[in-house]
């Protein structure tokens, strides 16, 4: 009886010891689970900060945004309504002027104004060039009425002078198509066109701050040494056009299998396919209705360059060759298919 009450004994003492084990644990249990769970709280707590953050700043980015967009479409619409009375009443230089300045306010609002907010303040520069070229147009001065000489009968035995050869004369346009956008309607004021297989060239004099046109050339090489106000390049096809800079705006439309070297403030590229552009332009270049149109960095040069770039107003070093709106391409998140940049080992560096 006395050894089962021993056994029964240490039996309840070992039954006690696991439970009073436990029960030691429970105080270092706690305050881990104490110690973990603020960690954890605070983790969250840190992150739930830096998301109300993020959001704060885009919120504040977002009203900044929104405050630039409007004081430049108020900016814009007071200076173009100044160049519209310019061009109405006022002298062309000034208007020229404004309007570069306008131009220049495009370009520098470009990164944080919506895509139709670009395409109208471009569409409005463009018709506001076709009205000063116009303009000009219109003041230039007629021609004096003469009376032309007649011609002397040739002496007996002396052989006839042989005629002039005439220039080429441009070809009537191609039915269907008006006036390129931002164009003016009647003849160029500087420029070349309906020349086939021909190297044509202008210099400084002859493009200082005018409008040139190139239409309805085939297989020409051009260059076009000096600083010119504008350029369009119109139904061009297989062409080479090396260009000084331009002080506003390039237009591209209806071309095919061309190679363009140009510097400017603004390109617009319409229509066209199968042509390499090596570009200088300080806004981002636009395309619409474009295929296979291929992009590398400004690389002519010729005597007399930097004078011309100081002249255009161009910034050297601004150049957004690689950075291409495409109006026909909307998806974000992939690039547009219609164009691509040159790689480096296939541009070219020597142009004579």
């Amino acid at each position: 009886m006395e050894a089962a009450g021993e056994a029964a004994a240490v039996s309840a003492e070992e039954l006690r010891a696991p439970a009073a084990f436990v029960a030691s644990l429970q105080p270092e249990m706690a305050a881990t689970a104490a110690v973990v769970l603020p960690e954890r709280l605070q983790r969250r707590e840190a992150e739930r900060q830096q998301g109300v953050e993020r959001q704060r700043q885009k919120k504040e980015a977002q009203v900044v945004k929104e405050e630039q967009s409007e004081f430049f479409v108020a900016a814009f619409a007071r200076e173009r309504e100044a160049v519209e009375a310019l061009l109405a009443a006022g002298p062309l230089e000034e208007a020229a002027v404004r309007l570069q300045g306008l131009q220049k306010l495009l370009t520098e609002s470009v990164r944080f104004l919506a895509p139709y907010e670009v395409r109208q303040g471009q569409e409005a520069v463009a018709r506001l060039q076709g009205d000063l070229a116009a303009r000009r147009q219109q003041l230039q001065p007629k021609k004096k009425f003469a009376f032309r000489a007649l011609k002397k009968e040739a002496a007996p035995g002396s052989e006839p002078r042989p005629a002039e050869p005439a220039r080429p004369a441009a070809a009537p346009p191609a039915p269907g198509h008006g006036p390129a956008e931002g164009e003016s309607s009647g003849p160029p004021l500087c420029g070349f066109s309906g020349a086939e297989d021909e190297e044509l060239e202008l210099g400084p004099a002859e493009l200082l701050q005018r409008d040139v046109v190139l239409s309805e050339l085939r297989g020409c090489r051009v260059r076009l040494r000096g600083n010119a106000n504008t350029l369009r390049v119109r139904d061009c096809r297989g062409c080479t056009v090396l260009c000084g800079p331009v002080s506003t705006s390039v237009l591209v439309d209806g071309c095919s299998d061309c190679l363009l070297v140009l510097a400017c403030q603004q390109l617009r590229t319409h229509r066209t396919r199968n042509s390499r552009f090596y570009v200088h332009v300080t806004s981002r270049a636009v395309i619409e209705d474009c295929t296979k149109v291929s992009f590398a960095p400004y690389a002519w040069s010729y005597a007399g360059i930097e004078r011309d770039f100081e002249s255009s107003g161009l910034d050297r070093n601004r150049n957004n060759w690689n950075l291409v709106d495409d109006f026909d391409w909307l998806v974000a998140d992939k690039p547009s298919p219609n164009w691509s940049l040159i790689p480096e080992q296939e541009r070219i560096s020597c142009w004579d």
